[in-house]
């Protein structure tokens, strides 16, 4: 058998899914007409696991394994360091300050765009987010020590 990218990537997600779902044991489900808060991780790993399972039966149509470049590993890099970076800092940063800061990391930083352009962004998407969670949804986000 020849190992393709989709084995992997395949193999991969069903680790995660399993994963979560390990992670996930002791949150209640619930039932569909009240839901607990291991419904959604439970659900979603499943679908993950499950999509992962049929990447790897449909794998022999993708490419070799050993024929994939990994050029673009330093940017991957990139954008997992800052991902993680945030991560560890919205506790103490808040919502806003953090998806600020990583917004425009990603885009002048990694991509190497206007950083002038990319604060710009930034504050409208992470405002519009906030906008959304905390008067449309009603769902609080983390605040830092600055009250926001």
């Amino acid at each position: 058998m020849v190992l393709r990218a989709d084995h992997v990537a395949g193999g991969l997600f069903v680790g995660l899914g399993l994963l979560v779902i390990a992670l996930s044991g002791d949150l209640p489900v619930g039932s569909l007409a009240l839901p607990g808060s291991g419904f959604m991780p439970k659900i979603l790993a499943v679908l993950t696991a499950a999509l992962g399972v049929a990447l790897i039966v449909r794998a022999g149509e993708g490419r070799r394994f050993a024929e994939i470049s990994w050029s673009d590993g330093r940017h991957a890099a990139q954008v997992v360091a800052l991902t993680g970076a945030c991560i560890a800092l919205l506790e103490r940063l808040g919502f806003l300050l953090t998806m600020m800061l990583l917004v425009f990391s990603l885009l002048a930083v990694v991509e190497r765009r206007n950083a002038l352009l990319s604060a710009l962004y930034g504050a409208m998407v992470v405002a519009l987010t906030y906008v959304t969670f905390e008067y449309l949804l009603r769902i609080p986000l983390v605040t830092g020590p600055f009250g926001f």
